[in-house]
């Protein structure tokens, strides 16, 4: 069975860059362009368009496509309330709907095809593999961050029936806290005018229900698959390291590793982990290749990663 997932396309335009030439039998980072140069605090500039001749994250032009995420993203900002989180992470931490391996949630997740997503046309495995078989060539010696680009996504089972079958809006798009001001850096920031929150004064301020330097895992962050892999993962006893469980949980938090945004409610140990996540960031938005990864052949590595970090069977 195929599940056709309509996520909201994401795009950004930013200054051109020239193409490189490409060996068909290498992964590709950004692929096929120059990657830019790093800035000092681990970030860097994208690519002005992808593969297939667009941009990225570019929620302002005019598209095809634009009403549909406009219209994702009121949806979204109106009703993500700290009441409707609270109620999201209630439920689902109770982990009382399957019990399957990470490995089975690979495959499960692999029914579904993402048809927004401008620079992927691959099944979601590739995409998860690709992820990790290019950061797996630049860090060879970190295992633990070859895991965390495989299961990253693995939160969209959300979609399927067997785990509630949830609307797209509570599950992808870009996450950010509730309990205190919605930064204006977030995409179509206009529509947090319509969340009941907004005029809540004990929701609405800079810190609101947090206090400096509380700590990100402190913050309830908008529900969505990366809350609840990271719910998954934690409650299972997983023993990837902080810096692991945190890209799994902010990969979709552009307002904080995009706009610097909320760096007020982090702690010494999210300012460390933060650099792996822009480290993360690039790989998981701009790897690409020109081959499909041979899944039977990179398999019993990953196994051996999932053996090492996670339990055999997980509940969900």
């Amino acid at each position: 069975m195929t599940i056709l997932i309509e996520q909201p396309e994401f795009e950004v335009g930013i200054d051109e860059r020239n193409k490189v030439p490409i060996d068909d039998n290498e992964l590709v980072l950004d692929g096929g362009f120059v990657v830019p140069e790093t800035m000092p605090d681990g970030g860097f500039v994208t690519p002005h368009t992808n593969p297939f001749g667009h941009t990225f994250r570019d929620y302002h032009v005019e598209s095809e496509r634009q009403k549909g995420v406009e219209e994702f993203y009121r949806t979204n900002h109106i009703n993500h309330t700290v009441d409707f989180v609270r109620r999201m992470r209630e439920e689902y931490g109770k982990l009382k709907r399957v019990e399957m391996s990470i490995w089975e949630c690979c495959e499960l997740l692999n029914e579904f095809v993402d048809e927004s997503d401008p620079d992927l046309d691959e099944p979601q495995i590739q995409h998860l593999l690709q992820t990790a078989e290019a950061i797996r060539k630049d860090y060879p010696d970190e295992d633990w961050l070859h895991l965390t680009a495989l299961i990253h996504d693995l939160g969209k089972v959300l979609l399927h029936p067997a785990f509630g079958e949830l609307p797209q809006w509570a599950v992808v798009g870009d996450t950010f806290p509730v309990g205190c001001a919605f930064d204006e850096s977030i995409v179509h920031h206009k529509y947090f005018r319509e969340n009941p929150d907004y005029r809540n004064p004990s929701y609405n301020t800079k810190y609101g229900i947090y206090s400096e330097g509380c700590g990100l895992h402190n913050v309830l962050m908008s529900w969505g698959h990366d809350d609840y892999i990271y719910l998954v993962a934690k409650e299972n006893s997983s023993t990837l390291p902080s810096a692991g469980l945190f890209i799994i949980r902010y990969h979709s938090f552009y307002a904080l590793h995009r706009a610097d945004a909320y760096k007020h409610l982090m702690n010494e140990e999210d300012i460390e982990n933060l650099k792996w996540l822009k480290i993360f960031n690039k790989y998981d938005l701009y790897s690409k290749s020109k081959v499909r990864i041979d899944v039977e052949k990179v398999k019993p590595y990953y196994l051996s990663l999932i053996k090492k970090y996670f339990p055999a069977k997980l509940k969900w």
